[in-house]
């Protein structure tokens, strides 16, 4: 399996351009995947320049709702005509970061032929799952992270209802993508315990301190191999890897095979 991270926060080539948001390509031994389509349509850009044709895309899939990931979900209806994008049933719910800033999807999109709306758990293909999670209990409780989801004239703490999971099973590896983590890092690795979990954890307001310190040990008591990036924080980032030896950083640009 290659992964190419084709947007993230940051970027380690001068030709390719980065932004607050996540989009990866994934290619495995029969399919091409696009996993989240970034803030705007630079990961499209920064496909081309990598040689990456999104118009031979099998499958899109669409982590959450909120416009970092599912920005360029147009620009990708555009570029290819085939690829079913599959997204929760909630994605398009009106998303918010305090009652004034819309943090939400192009609501204009909702009604396409092309969206596939998930539940629980949605098996894509062999070897190929989203899992919500919904229903599944949460031994850590970081709350909404001042996020919120509008019903009528109130605004509700965001349960990230709307946030999946894919998971590929591929020559007896369990490889785990995560758009934000918004359930909380800890769960999701407690929950499937991956070899690979590759994705952001959602640290990048937390301090740098004993508490932050105590979730990279718990992180680091899994076998698993973690990629991380977006959401996570660099300083975040590097603080943690002195507790966990399998933490890696994925920029812009960057390739990975497993």
């Amino acid at each position: 399996m290659k992964i190419t991270v084709l947007v993230e926060n940051t970027s380690l080539h001068k030709a390719l351009s980065s932004e607050h948001g996540l989009s990866l390509y994934i290619e495995t031994e029969q399919t091409k995947l696009l996993f989240d389509m970034g803030q705007t349509d630079l990961f499209a850009d920064n496909a081309e320049k990598l040689g990456v044709h999104l118009e031979d895309v099998d499958i899109a899939i669409l982590s959450h709702g909120h416009y970092d990931h599912g920005g360029g979900l147009k620009k990708f209806l555009e570029i290819n005509q085939k690829a079913p994008v599959y997204l929760s049933r909630y994605a398009f719910a009106e998303h918010f970061h305090g009652p004034e800033k819309y943090i939400g999807l192009d609501v204009s999109l909702a009604a396409s032929e092309r969206l596939i709306y998930t539940d629980d758990t949605t098996s894509i293909s062999p070897g190929f799952t989203l899992y919500s999670c919904n229903t599944f209990q949460k031994p850590f409780e970081l709350g909404s992270f001042g996020l919120s989801v509008k019903q009528e004239d109130a605004f509700l703490p965001d349960d990230f209802r709307h946030e999946q999971y894919l998971l590929i099973e591929e020559n007896h590896k369990k490889t785990l993508f995560s758009g934000c983590s918004h359930k909380g890092i800890l769960n999701i690795t407690g929950w499937f315990q991956p070899d690979v979990l590759i994705g952001g954890f959602h640290f990048s307001k937390l301090p740098l301190d004993e508490t932050l310190a105590e979730y990279a040990r718990y992180l680091e008591s899994f076998p698993t191999a973690y990629y991380t990036c977006h959401c996570t924080g660099t300083a975040q980032f590097e603080f943690m890897k002195s507790y966990i030896d399998n933490l890696y950083y994925l920029s812009t640009g960057q390739s990975i095979v497993l």
